[in-house]
């Protein structure tokens, strides 16, 4: 190309750029198509792989491998659905190891999990506090020692299914008298059902309550309810 054909090749870019500009024609960006398609491609591959092939696959492992804990571990007696071995809820009356208090909806409700927020110098909270303890001296005379703590204060889910040992060895006297048994039986009842710490250092020792319960009733069959 000689110098005269570079000249005209520039000067028709310019008349066209000019034409284009004054005309109000959007200019055409071909990397920003790009990117938008790249970006619509992304979105695509990670919504199927992440949003339905991962959890597909994961329930698939869950379902094949631990069936029973993928399922939420039901309880069932009798043929009868009766409540979950990881989420508590309410026993009463002396028959029966109580769970501790629950601030989740009108206790124990799955759809408002959440303790009560109530400080330790909150009023409302010391006065709910002696109320209970009251109570446990009212229903179980016999026990000897401090109410446990465990028994009078929420968790902070309100949905805890377990209680300590000692929180369970505690309601012993009012469970056997309830039910005439020996305490020596209601008490290795408890003490088979107590857990010790996972792996040995993670969280505290534990009694699961319905399980608990459970078998208190498989000592006196036909005797079932809660």
């Amino acid at each position: 190309m000689n110098p005269t054909e570079g000249n005209l090749a520039t000067t028709s870019y310019q008349r066209s750029s000019e034409v284009q500009r004054f005309s109000g024609q959007p200019q055409e960006d071909p990397g920003l198509l790009d990117a938008l398609l790249a970006a619509l491609r992304y979105t695509i591959i990670t919504t199927v792989l992440i949003g339905i092939i991962y959890p597909l696959t994961i329930t698939g492992i869950a379902q094949l491998t631990m069936p029973r804990k993928a399922n939420g571990q039901l309880m069932v007696r009798n043929g009868k659905l009766i409540g979950s071995a990881i989420i508590g809820q309410n026993f009463s009356g002396p028959r029966y190891f109580h769970s501790r208090p629950s601030a989740a909806g009108s206790e124990y409700d799955a759809a408002n999990s959440g303790g009560s927020n109530l400080g330790p110098s909150n009023s409302e909270l010391a006065r709910r506090i002696q109320h209970d303890v009251a109570e446990w001296h009212h229903q179980n005379p016999e026990a000897k020692g401090p109410v446990p703590i465990g028994l009078v204060t929420t968790s902070a889910s309100g949905l805890d299914p377990d209680i300590s040992p000692e929180d369970a060895y505690y309601q012993v006297p009012m469970v056997s008298t309830a039910r005439h048994l020996p305490e020596t039986a209601v008490r290795a009842v408890v003490s088979s059902h107590s857990q010790g710490r996972q792996f040995g250092f993670l969280g505290e020792p534990r009694v699961n309550v319905m399980k608990l319960n459970l078998a208190l009733d498989n000592l006196e069959p036909g005797r079932e309810g809660k």
